[in-house]
């Protein structure tokens, strides 16, 4: 999988490739089937857009609630792999039972509950980063990371196309298509987790207390106290919630977009297949970057570009446009998140993991919570779908801000 890596370094890598599978399920066929099931149930193509940026909002609102405080309970030594593991459970059982409802309100819940799982699992996971590899690889195996992901993801995307939009010559109907879709990447997702499971050894922690979970509560308030007390790491998370908001916004809502404003939906599909092949070597050239320049400079760069790519997608309404938006978005995607996990991991303590990145993955893969809202508010406000999708370039223009600040801090983390 690359130059060198360790067996654990590669099985941490392999989750990528897992749960990305459900991430490119919820970016791309799952907003179309949900327009499928509202349409059915008489909601209109704009509401339906704002309903689905609601429910991501939801879930994003439940995971800042749980998150910082699962966090810190798996800090705790001999807790990361459990919890992890619950989180994993819930989200495939999720993604799997997405396949039993007709009713298109039912489906937001069940939705909700499987994004809650998946995002909960990321917490863990990338604080696994400072447990499986050292601090001069992390830029190497965080960009393998999601660079494996997005190539692995095609695998079970390719053969959920294959039912979805074949699912007429199959003589089978749109809601068997979907249970295999579903089934698929439920079982794939689960597959590639069991390397991690059997070998991942927490190397980093806390000692374990007479009352994990109210101690956890304890141990919370430390980590905001010094966060707050620590500019650099404040000053980058305010930053990354911004920018970030923006990047997975932009992934979770694009189907949905395209589709509201009419765009063919095989077109969209296979538009979306394209960014994730052109993600792949463009996520492993960010990590080979970051030996020669400065992750911050490369960051920053990825923040700029994703500026422009919101303001182009205003004006979209063509489909050739929609397919030059998913190269570009392909090439600064995996830069972006893989180099922002590495640069947060590098500044936090390593046996304080779980507890700084449960506050990190707030605002993190799970979490599009300003954006989608803004999107579904601004969409129904103006009943026009390009005016939702231009307020993201606030977003990336606060964040720009925010970073180039906290990049100017030199002082690391000082416990």
């Amino acid at each position: 999988m690359g130059e060198k890596m360790t067996k654990l370094e590669k099985y941490w890598i392999l989750y990528d490739v897992g749960n990305s599978a459900f991430v490119l399920l919820v970016s791309t066929i799952l907003p179309i089937y949900f327009n499928y099931l509202a349409e059915q149930g008489g909601v209109s193509e704009v509401d339906a857009l704002a309903c689905w940026g609601y429910a991501m909002s939801v879930s994003t609102l439940l995971v800042a609630f749980i998150g910082p405080v699962l966090g810190t309970i798996a800090d705790t030594e001999g807790y990361k792999k459990p919890v992890f593991t619950i989180c994993v459970v819930t989200g495939a059982a999720g993604c799997a039972a997405l396949a039993a409802p007709a009713s298109w309100l039912l489906f937001l819940v069940i939705f909700v509950i499987a994004k809650v799982g998946y995002s909960a699992s990321l917490i863990f996971y990338d604080a696994m980063l400072a447990d499986v590899t050292e601090p001069s690889r992390m830029d190497q195996v965080s960009s393998q990371g999601y660079a494996w992901g997005y190539i692995g993801s095609c695998v079970p995307f390719i053969l959920s196309l294959v039912f979805v939009l074949g699912y007429k010559s199959l003589g089978i109907t749109m809601e068997t298509a979907m249970a295999v879709a579903f089934f698929l990447n439920a079982g794939w997702w689960l597959a590639a987790t069991v390397p991690l499971w059997r070998h991942y050894r927490q190397r980093h922690g806390v000692p374990k207390q007479a009352h994990v979970v109210r101690d956890s509560f304890g141990r919370l308030a430390k980590v905001l106290k010094d966060i707050r007390g620590n500019r650099k790491i404040l000053l980058f998370l305010l930053a990354f919630f911004f920018y970030i908001d923006g990047v997975y916004t932009i992934i979770e809502m694009a189907t949905a977009y395209g589709s509201a404003i009419g765009l063919d939906t095989q077109g969209l599909l296979l538009a979306l297949l394209v960014t994730q092949l052109v993600a792949f070597p463009w996520a492993l050239l960010f990590g080979r970057l970051a030996k020669k320049y400065k992750n911050t400079t490369l960051i920053k760069v990825c923040i700029v570009c994703y500026f422009f790519i919101a303001l182009f997608a205003v004006q979209l309404d063509r489909q050739w446009e929609f397919w030059f938006l998913a190269v570009c978005v392909g090439m600064f995607q995996g830069g972006i998140q893989a180099l922002s996990r590495s640069y947060f991991a590098s500044i936090i303590p390593p046996e304080k993991s779980g507890e700084f990145f449960g506050i990190f993955d707030i605002c993190g893969k799970g979490a599009s919570f300003m954006g989608t809202a803004l999107v579904g508010a601004m969409t129904q406000l103006t009943q026009d779908p390009g005016a939702g999708v231009g307020m993201l370039a606030v977003l990336f223009a606060v964040g720009f801000i925010l970073f180039r600040k906290a990049a100017a801090l030199s002082s690391p983390y000082t416990p």
